[in-house]
């Protein structure tokens, strides 16, 4: 199993993989701050997890901002806690957009999306890295190297 991180200021959006890696599926909210990371640990510890796949703020251009810098130092606090397991980062624009749209489309108003999109993005970020690996054979994204915030 996988996990799919969506690392927003306010929250974590989380998603997990079926056994196989097949399809990705909204898990959980966590609110950041505090024992965030201890609750993600909890979190892959708890769906026996072989990966971790956090989300990268990158804007239209490609250009990575402080979104982006925030995004990197959150997952290398994530693989420095949870080493030897694997962070990557893996490129997320539209991934919140997606997930509102998705969300509307199945009925829900927007005041009761808000509680869901960031699962749901979370959720569309894994199943793209998913779908991007069974496509080229390689995993998708950049391995996070622990201790380094510029990997």
């Amino acid at each position: 199993m996988r996990l799919g991180i969506d690392v927003g200021s306010a929250r974590i959006g989380v998603a997990r993989s079926d056994p196989g890696g097949v399809l990705a599926s909204p898990l959980s909210t966590v609110r950041r701050g505090g024992d965030d990371v201890a609750e993600l640990a909890r979190l892959a510890a708890e769906n026996n997890v072989m990966e971790i796949i956090v989300g990268l703020a990158v804007g239209l251009r490609g250009a990575e901002g402080r979104a982006a810098a925030d995004g990197r130092e959150f997952a290398v606090r994530l693989a420095d806690r949870l080493a030897p397991l694997p962070v990557r980062l893996v490129d997320e624009r539209f991934t919140t957009v997606l997930a509102h749209a998705a969300l509307q489309s199945s009925g829900h108003d927007a005041k009761a999306r808000r509680p869901a999109v960031d699962k749901a993005a979370a959720a569309v970020l894994l199943q793209g890295a998913l779908d991007a690996e069974r496509s080229t054979g390689e995993p998708a994204g950049q391995l996070v190297a622990r201790g380094d915030p510029t990997s």
